[in-house]
């Protein structure tokens, strides 16, 4: 929830200006903004507050967003099925015995 004593109030509206350009150069829009408080992102909403006919974020809400909606957001773009992730540790087993299987082996033939 938005402290109004304590926080730094910013204008929805305003909001881009604050955030980092994209790798286009292009800034987030203001629909992606307002999406941010009436949706959010995977069930973290950008909290805000409306103030006569103005809706207000604020500095501080904008870091509580960010931090928990983009984190989970990096980590599950590229979600993998059961059966694909049991097909990497099997592959990784079978690596992993393979090496171990040759150091052991080209250790113990050696002779000085």
């Amino acid at each position: 929830m938005i402290e109004i004593e304590s926080e730094t109030l910013v204008p929805l509206r305003e909001v881009s200006k604050l955030l980092p350009s994209r790798s286009n150069g292009k800034r987030v829009h203001i629909s992606a903004i307002y999406r941010w408080v009436q949706r959010g992102i995977k069930g973290v909403r950008l909290e805000a507050i409306r103030i006569g006919g103005t809706t207000y974020t604020s500095h501080e809400a904008l870091q509580r967003f960010a931090l928990p909606a983009g984190a989970p957001h990096f980590e599950s773009m590229n979600p993998l099925s059961k059966a694909r992730q049991k097909q990497i540790d099997a592959a990784v087993q079978r690596l992993d015995e393979f090496l171990y299987h040759r150091k052991s082996r080209g250790s113990s033939g050696k002779t000085s």
